[in-house]
């Protein structure tokens, strides 16, 4: 294939590419977070410090004593998580769902047996228990610290048994990694290029891009550089990779077949290992590629809108039944949502049938009924079909209780709205008799005249019925005579009511 035969190829392929969209703050701990030595990984349990004393930049990462410090499989599981997030856009989901056909592919895996699949449990698990403390940009530009795990909560469904293989996962996202990307603070990176490397060229490609982009005015290419010690870009960027003491290895056995792939992917134009001018340790000087200036103008100038996936879809058809499976099992046995390992698929489908007639978040009220039901008649409940047979009960209640609901509204309503009447004739009454007031006396006995006609005369005096209804007619003759002058009813109401 000729050199303009393989360019075209690749603009056609940069055009067709999905972005990812990574929270910076995200980005930075992900290098120090995950390690890419897999025999290695589980034996670093040391507690991880980044930028020590300076506090917009400080990164602590504690792995878990028992799982050791996420390894290659997690990084392509975190990968493909934050690539799934990313299309579902705006306004930021904090949560992302896969099946297990979803997985398969994202994570490059041809079969899913037990042991692929508990692999995969671990990767979760490691990234999940992992406990890590930084600083966020606020919204005043001030910095605040948060403590956190990346994915506080996951949420697994398989088949029957522990040892069977994951069907479905949901994950939740950090708090302020969530509202970090609300702010709009991430990168756009390229996944489709970031598919073609390992997790080593990943790691190099996500920070390499996020330094370029920063640096980047818009002018001189060729001048645009990234220098970066060696030993910092093992402690930093790759997760504490050995730091060798000899050029030859660095680039023969180390880096050197990582950085050349990004060379041929075109996103770097070459890369220099050197000595550091302190005589001590390297440094390694990065320039960027064409591909980097394609993309860099694509994501952040011409803005190309992405392809969305359908949230709700996720959201309807995987995470809300497997949270409705966990819920019944918290309810149920009295343990909070992260000691319960995985439901079965068996339960997350029953989910689905009472998702059908029931809402979302209505569900917590069926299940308190349903369980409380079952209590009376020492029912022991053990998994979601049990309850099934209270969703008619319930269902009717429900509506005898919304009918209910609804008749009581009804009658609130008729009777402010009789109040309503009473108080505005209360005040039309008194707004006439005033503008009776101050009428003249000719047009005072007109209207007094014309009340009289209408009120028989009682030899009783002031303060019988009759002269009561006397003042009403005349209040009301004045108002037909002056109706200008009077106060309307949707007056009335805007003015005095609100």
């Amino acid at each position: 294939m000729t050199a303009t035969a393989r360019e075209a190829e690749r603009a056609q392929s940069v055009q067709q590419t999905d972005k990812l969209y990574m929270e910076n703050t995200l980005l930075r701990v992900a290098g120090a977070l995950f390690c890419h030595d897999a025999k290695r990984a589980p034996t670093h349990t040391k507690q991880i410090e980044l930028n020590k004393g300076v506090t917009e930049k400080r990164v602590v990462i504690r792995p878990d004593p028992e799982l050791g410090q996420p390894g290659p499989l997690a990084h392509k599981l975190f990968v493909a998580l934050i690539k799934k997030h990313s299309g579902y856009g705006r306004p930021i989901q904090n949560e992302v769902s896969f099946t297990k056909r979803e997985l398969m592919r994202l994570i490059g895996r041809a079969e899913w047996g037990g042991s692929a699949s508990e692999q995969l449990t671990r990767a979760l698990r490691e990234i999940h228990y992992t406990f890590i403390t930084t600083n966020f940009k606020a919204k005043n530009n001030r910095f605040t610290e948060h403590s956190f795990n990346i994915f506080p909560e996951i949420y697994l469904e398989r088949a029957e048994q522990a040892s069977d293989p994951i069907e479905a996962c949901t994950v939740t996202l950090a708090r302020p990694i969530v509202a970090s990307l609300q702010d709009g603070h991430f990168t756009c990176l390229n996944h489709a290029l970031m598919q073609e490397l390992g997790t080593i060229g990943q790691a190099f490609y996500m920070r390499l891009f996020f330094h370029f982009a920063n640096l980047y005015d818009g002018h001189h290419k060729n001048r645009l550089s990234f220098p970066k010690r060696y030993d910092d870009i093992c402690a930093e960027w790759l997760g504490g990779l050995t730091v060798h003491q000899y050029q030859s290895t660095i680039e023969r056995d180390q880096l050197g077949p990582h950085l050349r792939q990004l060379v041929r992917a075109g996103f770097l134009a070459s890369y220099a290992v050197t000595k550091a001018r302190s005589g001590e340790g390297f440094v390694v000087t990065f320039r960027p590629g064409s591909v980097f200036f394609t993309d860099y103008d694509r994501f952040y100038r011409r803005q190309s809108a992405a392809v969305r996936v359908d949230f709700h879809g996720d959201r309807q058809g995987v995470a809300e039944p497997l949270k409705v499976a966990y819920l019944f099992m918290e309810k149920r046995t009295g343990r909070p949502v992260k000691d319960v390992p995985y439901v079965s698929s068996k339960e997350v489908e029953t989910a689905r049938h009472l998702l059908a007639r029931v809402s979302f978040d209505e569900i917590p009220r069926f299940l308190d009924y349903a369980l409380a039901q079952a209590k009376k008649t020492n029912y022991s409940v053990q998994t979601l079909g049990g309850i099934r047979q209270y969703l008619t009960d319930y269902l009717e209640a429900r509506e005898r209780r919304t009918a209910a609901a609804a008749g009581q509204t009804a009658r609130q309503a008729e009777e402010k709205a009789t109040q309503e009447r009473m108080d505005y004739e209360r005040f039309r009454r008194n707004q006439a008799d005033r503008l009776f007031a101050s009428l003249s006396g000719r047009e005072q006995a007109t209207i007094e005249a014309a009340a009289r006609a209408k009120t028989p005369h009682n030899p009783r005096g002031r303060g019988s019925l009759a002269e009561i209804m006397l003042g009403v007619d005349r209040a009301r003759i004045t108002a037909q005579r002056h109706p200008s002058k009077i106060t309307s009813f949707d007056e009335w109401k805007v003015k005095w009511r609100g």
